[in-house]
């Protein structure tokens, strides 16, 4: 039963207060969604900007863009542990704050340490985003799993193509200044923080639920390592794709601008793709077609982009967009895999934790490749042999069964 439906019992509320509630949980879902990868998404379209004007070392930037998968393991990893403390929407409220903070102070500086600092945390209120809105999600409406993680997963590709698309035009209108362009981001979190002030007075006390799984229990689970690979292999692809696909269209023969409207349009793909899949994956209880027909998709757009003309670049790149489904299918998994929102936190700080380190190494290993082989083949070996330990976990993780019932211990 959702908290809504627990705390409005008795009171003079009634359905109507219920709705409302309702109405604004998703609003603050959809708020704080729209948030969690600003950090990321607008420091790349002016890293060169930022470096120069900061005076940062090669090993800055490096650890500027490494960030991101250190800060949302370490953080995520410790999130249910917060939440039992300070409780679920007590602490989001916190990590829009401290979200919003982190964007804000890091506009205002001319420190490469204080801006790295910043951005560490901005990093965290969105690592804690990360695991928390599947919980909220799982204990809110259990009933509507499938359609609010589309609420979610659509509005998070929304955020992150806004903050891409939008930060090189803001800092060109604010004249080339790049702590404006970077700047405006935290508006949006203060924004965002208004619906979770608001559901302050009917959040569950914290410490409340029904038990935890332990970190014993996941690491000795077959299902949650699934989940974890599965999450892991696709977020690598992900990683891998959104920094070298520019160089391998170029490299195949477009030009600049063509590369960079087709990474345009691979990120847009995103958001129709969130919008169909968590809602149609949630409606069977097997996901292990829609695993299999995202693997198919990769490899087909993987292969084209590797041999194929490079008239064709468009489909293929369109194709690997549409594979990139795996990833809010492995986030509606987060859900359909466990029965009680204190197992879906516990899955989801494992899962993400996990699998972004694991995925953190993607970039790093093509990097090498492409520098010793002059070229893209072993690259894309690399990417077909993630693919197929992407395809071989989800189908483990993709049928119909619940963490809980694996028996393993828990404390």
């Amino acid at each position: 039963m959702s908290v809504l439906t627990q705390e409005t019992r008795g009171r003079t509320e009634g359905t109507t207060g219920t709705r409302s509630l309702a109405w604004l949980l998703v609003l603050g879902i959809v708020l704080a969604a729209l948030n969690l990868r600003t950090a990321v998404a607008s420091v790349g379209p002016v890293l060169d900007h930022i470096a120069a004007g900061l005076g940062m070392s090669g090993a800055g930037v490096g650890l500027l863009t490494t960030l991101p998968v250190l800060i949302f393991a370490t953080v995520g990893a410790v999130t249910p542990a917060m939440a039992r403390r300070a409780g679920e929407h007590r602490l989001l409220l916190l990590a829009l704050v401290a979200l919003g903070a982190g964007l804000l102070i890091r506009a205002m500086v001319d420190s490469a340490e204080v801006f790295l600092f910043s951005s560490a945390l901005a990093l965290s209120g969105g690592a804690v985003g990360n695991v928390l809105i599947p919980t909220l999600i799982k204990r809110h409406f259990p009933g509507r799993a499938g359609t609010m993680t589309t609420v979610y997963t659509t509005a998070l590709a929304v955020g992150t193509m806004l903050a891409a698309a939008a930060t090189v035009p803001i800092e060109r209108a604010a004249d080339g200044n790049w702590h404006v362009a970077l700047g405006v981001w935290a508006a949006l979190a203060a924004v965002a923080v208004i619906p979770w002030l608001a559901l302050l007075r009917s959040a569950p006390e914290a410490g409340s639920g029904a038990g935890t799984l332990g970190m014993g229990a996941l690491v000795r689970s077959k299902l949650a390592w699934a989940v974890t690979g599965y999450f892991g292999a696709q977020s690598m692809v992900a990683y891998i794709m959104f920094g070298f696909l520019p160089m391998i269209l170029i490299d195949g023969g477009l030009t600049t601008g063509q590369a960079g409207l087709l990474l345009g349009v691979f990120t847009a793909i995103g958001i129709p793709v969130s919008m169909i899949v968590p809602s149609v994956a949630a409606r069977f209880a097997d996901q292990r077609p829609a695993v299999a027909a995202f693997a198919a998709f990769y490899v087909t757009g993987f292969l084209g982009l590797w041999l194929a003309p490079v008239s064709w670049a468009w489909a293929f790149v369109a194709l690997v967009g549409i594979g990139m489904g795996s990833f809010p299918l492995a986030l509606t998994m987060l859900a359909l895999r466990t029965r009680i929102p204190e197992a879906t936190a516990a899955l989801s700080a494992f899962g993400q934790s996990a699998g972004y380190l694991i995925a953190g190494a993607g970039p790093l290993v093509v990097g090498v490749m492409h520098e010793a082989t002059g070229g893209w083949t072993a690259p894309f070996l690399l990417l077909f042999a993630v693919v197929a330990v992407q395809l071989a976990v989800g189908l483990y993780a993709g049928r119909a069964r619940y963490l809980e019932d694996e028996r393993a211990p828990s404390r």
